[in-house]
């Protein structure tokens, strides 16, 4: 059996044993086929369950359920959406202006209020996921931040969000609440929670199946049709097929080009001392990343350690994940020296824990909830590592399409969004990875010149989606 504590900090630490759950029996029927047992794949059955107790649902997982995203993320639970206001406008059916606009504004708030559906779930659930709702410090490290920070939060401003939402804070205002070397400022928000996301994970599977779903481990998906799952232990007929896969999703036959597996690594530190802590802040144990390209994020364990992590490993060609893409030593020595540097206090902490995994990422950046009425088989995906709460927010969106609920939430903006495919290769692989350089000379740049490298933003726009 694999060693499934060694794949993160959260897995090593979440009180289970993790010993897989049994394997499908063989051939078996069920109103709804759930592939895939990260977040999405059980806030879906949980939702599910809830409002038509009498569903037949299992879940499907080829591992253990946490085993992708869903136990190795960064714990935060926010209401971030990888589409701007701007992009989500543009995808809205609305014939008028301000009816788009108003269906960006509905997804974003959607989001903020998702963060307040988490924690009221998982404590009714008794779930306890080390939840702390401290918000989000969006640093600026460099004075070539503080231009693009601070457009965030006047374009926010600007589409009806008040300061309640996002607002800007002077260096003396960010020392309150974290001391960092060199800062300049931080936009924040008060919409992100610090979650132990395996706890969560772990949890929310013990209780879908105590409500009686059923979910089988070890049980690989080698292929989906409709009302049809095939995998390695038996065939699953069922009303209602939903793919759940997010990183994963590209090993599915014709999906390769669907979502882009991109790595993502973290690494955490020993626990610290309370005289270090008091030194350093983040008393409310606030998420934190900063206004470089190379996107790096950040929390204060329950337990007292700093959970660090962030961009940087390159993307493998064919959209190829393997285990061994998990760890990169060059990215996990990046992280330690900006981790020391933002934070010179960690010099000499040791670090207990080092690992990754892959995120999905669409080729517009926008994740989407798909379900087609006539095949009955649904997906929902692409969080672009925002997922931890965007997850719960595709689960109840892919339980009222089931059902037929005509709910707000059936509505959004994102539901039924179709993104582009990506190249094939060698242009994938090609352009991925010049774009991953690009951010990094970009943030090099910046560092020497303390200005904000424009050129290299326009261009890692045709990467990126415009993000």
């Amino acid at each position: 059996m694999k060693d499934y504590r060694s794949l993160s900090l959260w897995l090593d630490s979440c009180g289970d044993d993790l010993t897989p759950r049994e394997a499908l029996p063989g051939d078996v029927s069920a109103d709804v086929a759930i592939v895939g047992g990260g977040l999405t794949g059980l806030w879906a059955a949980h939702y599910l369950k809830s409002q038509a107790p009498d569903l037949r649902i299992l879940v499907l997982e080829a591992e253990i359920c946490g085993f992708g995203a869903s136990g190795r993320n960064g714990g935060w639970c926010s209401a971030l959406f990888p589409a701007s206001l701007e992009q989500l406008a543009a995808m809205s059916t609305s014939p008028s202006v301000a009816g788009k606009r108003a269906a960006a504004v509905a997804q974003y708030r959607a989001m903020i209020d998702t963060v307040t559906e988490v924690e009221l779930v998982v404590q009714r659930l008794g779930i306890d996921a080390d939840f702390a709702r401290g918000g989000t410090l969006s640093l600026a490290t460099n004075p070539a931040h503080i231009p693009r920070l601070r457009a965030e939060v006047d374009n926010m401003h600007a589409w009806g969000f008040g300061e309640e939402d996002l607002q800007w804070l002077e260096a003396s205002q960010v020392a309150q609440r974290v001391r960092v070397s060199g800062v300049e400022g931080a936009a924040f928000t008060p919409h992100c929670a610090a979650v132990h996301p395996a706890k969560l994970v772990r949890g929310l599977a013990r209780s879908i199946e105590s409500a009686g779903v059923q979910v089988y481990e070890r049980s690989r998906v080698r292929s989906i049709k409709p009302q049809s799952v095939q995998t390695d232990h038996g065939n699953v007929s069922a009303g209602v097929v939903l793919q759940c896969l997010e990183g994963y999703t590209p090993q599915m036959s014709g999906q390769h080009r669907k979502l882009l597996p991109l790595y993502s690594l973290m690494i955490a530190t020993e626990p610290l001392s309370e005289e270090i802590w008091q030194q350093i802040g983040l008393t409310q144990r606030e998420t934190f990343t900063d206004g470089r390209h190379l996107l790096i994020y950040g929390q204060r364990t329950a337990d007292n350690r700093f959970a660090f992590g962030g961009r940087g490993a390159p993307y493998h060609f064919g959209s190829a994940v393997q285990d061994r893409f998990d760890h990169n030593a060059s990215v996990f020595s990046s992280l330690e020296r900006v981790l020391h540097e933002l934070f010179p206090l960690t010099i000499g902490a040791a670090v207990t824990h080092r690992w990754g995994g892959p995120i999905a990422v669409p080729r517009d950046w926008t994740a989407s909830v798909q379900f087609n009425p006539e095949t009955s088989i649904g997906s929902a995906g692409g969080y672009v590592g925002d997922g931890l709460s965007t997850t719960n927010l595709a689960g109840r969106t892919l339980a009222d399409l089931v059902l037929g609920v005509d709910s707000e939430l059936v509505h959004l903006p994102w539901v039924g969004h179709d993104s582009p495919r990506w190249e094939p290769e060698p242009f994938r692989w090609m352009g991925v990875n010049t774009g991953r350089g690009l951010a990094g000379w970009a943030d090099r740049s910046e560092r020497i010149h303390g200005v904000p490298a424009r050129f290299a933003q326009r261009a890692l726009g045709l990467f990126t989606g415009g993000h």
